[in-house]
């Protein structure tokens, strides 16, 4: 297994560099949120550029790539618990697809926005027919990650491959990430995730991060199907530099993806806070920082508190710890109590060592 400690550099994708020296790579995950809509999915992507997301990916697969046209037992959907209940994957995923031949006006709206535009590949074509849009990266989703072959295609590229985690165990994305790195992808990120739609707070798990990042020596983030910022902004915490979120004009609207995608507002605010996040971990550091030196003189630190005449000994009531904080620090209020003073001093006088 992969565990040599290495610096983990950053990963650039498209113009926008992904590492711990940056704030979080927020991606806006479309999915089947278009509702089959091309007019639909381009307001998607100006949503997402307004809501200041950094990139948006799509899926890149048809109902034959990725299943097969069966309606009965294993292929048909009965999970009660499931919000794609009654369906057969089929059906589904002629639902769910986006039309190949609207990758390239999303791809162009996405650039002229500003945004970073990908896409999972279910397939090898898919692959194919991607690298001739010019993708900057790939995305392996958490049902494709012991696809080795789709894995060493997508690698074969040399661009960075970002894989999702979702149900694998250790051997499983070992293996995965030996396929990527034996095709040549140096690039690799893992999202941590949970394929439950929505996924639940207590189910995420996001202590893995930081050990699958020491494990495997890669850059770790989160593909979080939560409802809320609120699982996303603690990964942070813990290191994580991708933040993925499934995406939506409005929830109201229905949609395969809809129930656990995120609003305009809620990605601004994502946005907003994974970056506050981000500043916020600075370094180990103890001792005041360069700007609370200026708060010092408001800790507590010993005061005459009353008019002493020279020869006065110091008591509870003559001495006190009081802000501001221009005396001797509190920890020797015990030594000072009973000592005479060699001067008189007008209350309000900090105590330095020379009073005794």
């Amino acid at each position: 297994m992969a565990v040599a400690k290495e610096l983990i550099n950053d990963i650039l994708i498209g113009t926008r560099a992904i590492g711990h020296s940056i704030s979080p790579f927020i991606i806006a995950e479309m999915s089947g949120n278009h509702n089959q809509s091309l007019e639909r999915a381009l307001s998607i992507v100006e949503a997402a550029a307004k809501s200041g997301a950094h990139a948006l990916k799509l899926q890149t697969y048809t109902a034959d790539t990725i299943t097969l046209n069966v309606e009965e037992n294993e292929f048909y959907i009965s999970d009660a618990k499931s919000p794609w209940k009654g369906q057969s994957l089929y059906k589904l995923y002629q639902q769910a697809y986006t039309p190949w031949a609207w990758h390239k006006p999303i791809f162009d709206r996405c650039k002229e926005l500003g945004l970073i535009c990908f896409s999972t590949p279910f397939d090898e074509t898919a692959v194919d027919f991607l690298e001739d849009l010019g993708v900057p990266a790939y995305k392996i989703a958490s049902f494709e990650n012991i696809h080795l072959p789709l894995i060493r295609k997508a690698a074969l590229t040399k661009k960075p491959l970002i894989i999702s985690t979702g149900m694998a165990t250790l051997s499983e994305l070992d293996d995965a990430i030996t396929a990527a790195r034996g095709a040549g992808c140096d690039d690799i990120i893992l999202l941590k995730c949970t394929s439950t739609y929505p996924a639940t707070p207590d189910n995420t798990n996001i202590l893995t991060i930081p050990h699958m990042r020491e494990l495997f020596n890669v850059q770790v983030g989160l593909s979080d199907h939560t409802l809320g910022i609120g699982a996303a902004i603690a990964s942070v915490a813990f290191g994580a530099t991708v933040i993925e979120k499934h995406f939506t004009l409005r929830r109201a609207d229905g949609g395969v993806d809809s129930a656990f995608s995120m609003e305009s507002e809620e990605m601004k605010l994502l946005v907003t806070e994974s970056e506050r996040a981000w500043q916020s971990l600075g370094t180990v550091s103890y001792g005041p920082t360069v700007k609370e030196k200026a708060s010092l003189q408001y800790r507590r630190s010993l005061y005459v508190a009353e008019n002493m005449k020279d020869g006065d000994r110091l008591t509870r009531e003559n001495l006190r710890i009081v802000r501001p904080g221009l005396g001797l620090p509190p920890k020797y209020y015990e030594i000072f109590l009973g000592k005479q003073i060699k001067r008189d001093v007008k209350k309000g006088t900090p105590v330095t060592w020379d009073l005794i």
